[in-house]
């Protein structure tokens, strides 16, 4: 039988932000860099590039 395990902490422990910054510090800067770009393409979805945008204002003529 498989029992659900739910663990409830509070995100400004200390402690927990502690254990966070060690275990990504252990990590190399390609797995870091990997982890944010997997975490941009769930958000963005899987375009390679963020997208540009430019816009052109016309400044009136004195």
């Amino acid at each position: 039988m498989i029992k659900k395990v739910v663990k409830i902490s509070n995100l400004n422990d200390e402690n927990l932000i502690s254990n966070d910054l060690k275990y990504w510090l252990s990590k190399s800067s390609e797995e870091r860099v990997a982890a944010v770009e997997f975490l941009r393409r769930q958000y963005h979805g899987s375009t390679e590039r963020l997208q540009r945008v430019a816009r052109i204002i016309q400044r009136p003529s004195c």
